[in-house]
């Protein structure tokens, strides 16, 4: 076992059960098609990365076989727990800690792949001494990938989740406790039609970025969706 860990916070890609917000844009199972598609592109991606151990967080329970089909054997799988975003992301870490790893990275599992060496840098920064946090701010207010060193369970506790203040509150309670987060560049989710416009301007600066993404190029490609998106404005 690693000191560090590396977990995937991934919902099983179940029509009518993920990516709603891109209906009418897309029907329920292209939608799931879509956050299957994003999820295999970014576990594979993150194969590549051999300093830290690799896990797929999963909900729901039941989803255990399919997920364990969709998971390459580099990654042990472990079922979420709690009621709301925030319980759940502080349950992964503690029974990450419990088994034994000091240095843990939690991320989302619809984001293009994130660059290797953003993990490379988080992982240097919380091998440090003294109680170390990261945060990886997205571009709709939130964060993509929080870090830790040490429990800090004040940022996963009375929170409210899904706005575009979430990164402001967590540093304000990071504040509050005296700890000044590592903050890595910036990077994204694909919830939206729009979140997809930007992607493709992604792809403008930086090609290197679709050959990361083949599996979510190829269905967006078979679902013509830029033709749908020009459509619908």
């Amino acid at each position: 076992m690693r000191a560090n860990a590396l977990a995937v916070m991934a919902k099983a890609p179940e029509a009518g059960q993920v990516k709603t917000r891109m209906l009418p844009v897309l029907s329920t199972e292209q939608a799931a098609e879509l956050c299957r598609a994003l999820l295999l592109d970014q576990l594979k991606h993150l194969q590549g990365l051999a300093l830290a151990d690799l896990y797929v967080a999963f909900t729901p329970t039941e989803a255990a076989p399919s997920m364990k089909q969709l998971a390459p054997p580099a990654f042990c799988l472990l079922a979420q727990e709690g009621n709301d975003l925030g319980e759940r992301m502080k349950r992964i870490f503690e029974n990450l800690y419990a088994s034994g790893h000091k240095n843990i990275v939690l991320i989302g599992g619809d984001l293009p792949p994130v660059p290797l060496r953003f993990f490379a840098e988080t992982f240097t920064y919380l091998q440090a001494p003294g109680k170390r946090v990261v945060l990886g701010p997205s571009r709709d207010g939130g964060y993509y990938l929080v870090g830790l060193n040490q429990m800090v369970p004040e940022i996963f506790e009375a929170m409210a989740w899904s706005h575009d203040q979430v990164l402001a509150q967590t540093r304000a309670k990071l504040a509050a406790l005296k700890i000044d987060p590592l903050l890595l560049p910036s990077w994204f989710d694909i919830d939206t039609p729009g979140d997809l416009r930007y992607l493709q301007s992604q792809f403008n600066l930086d090609p290197s970025l679709m050959e990361r993404m083949k599996k979510t190029l190829e269905l967006l490609h078979r679902l013509q969706l830029s033709e749908k998106q020009n459509r619908t404005g």
